[in-house]
């Protein structure tokens, strides 16, 4: 299904015209198209609008329940010391899975047809098209899925009173992600953190795509040597 001197047509619904490229879609990928406006993926009106996500749903929707995975835990009897500690390392366990997945999965190498399909789907998109602000975010139905998936886990893995604040502090940690994201792409700081990791993200995707994994911080990729050089970082301020 692959199509050698395949050329997408831009005008047409991209999702699956991006399989066609076959080893070209890595370089295609990469080379982003700065418009706020967003392609269409899809034919189906229906398909299309799931992949369209204002920013704010994702605090509208999830932070009532990070309220109440806290409260659960709350009402089963843990100190606000506890609960600090456990919504804190959610929180933190959240940074690593933020690096990882970007890293590992969104930037995994595809050729094949679905593969590429799929890899446009999941994150290709977003460094294709880095302003489109509805596909910032991850939407809500993908988001619920996961939820399911990390909710049964962290119960295999935690106390009864203690799965609920770990898994809020973890949720909590993404509505923040997905937050600072979207701020980072169309936000304007003019000075302190916000503006070193607005320079530092949109380096990511405009110079050295390949390191500065980290989103809401650089942590991992100082841990993990994945840190842009200082010069390359210098030169997109």
């Amino acid at each position: 299904m692959v199509a050698q001197g395949f050329t997408v047509d831009l005008n047409k619904p991209l999702v699956f015209q991006v399989g066609h490229l076959g080893e070209e879609y890595e370089e295609w990928v990469h080379q982003p198209i700065v418009s706020k406006e967003g392609p269409r993926f899809f034919e189906s009106d229906f398909w299309e609008f799931l992949t369209r996500t204002v920013w704010w749903a994702i605090p509208v929707i999830w932070l009532p329940v990070v309220c109440w995975c806290i409260s659960k835990s709350v009402r089963m009897g843990h100190t606000p010391f506890e609960m600090a500690l456990m919504v804190g390392f959610g929180i933190f366990v959240w940074t690593l899975l933020e690096y990882s997945l970007h890293r590992f999965l969104f930037h995994i190498k595809t050729k094949s047809y679905w593969g590429n399909t799929l890899h446009y789907l999941l994150h290709g998109c977003h460094h294709k098209h880095p302003m489109d602000g509805l596909r910032l975010v991850f939407p809500p139905a993908a988001t619920a899925v996961l939820c399911v998936l990390f909710w049964n886990l962290i119960q295999l893995l935690a106390t009864t009173s203690t799965a609920p604040a770990l898994f809020g502090g973890g949720l909590l940690g993404y509505v923040m992600y997905d937050c600072t994201h979207y701020y980072l792409h169309h936000g304007q700081p003019s000075s302190g953190v916000s503006k070193n990791l607005k320079k530092y993200h949109l380096n990511h995707h405009f110079r050295i795509q390949n390191m500065g994994f980290g989103i809401t911080s650089s942590l991992w990729d100082k841990m993990f040597g994945t840190l842009p050089p200082v010069k390359v970082v210098e030169k997109s301020r």
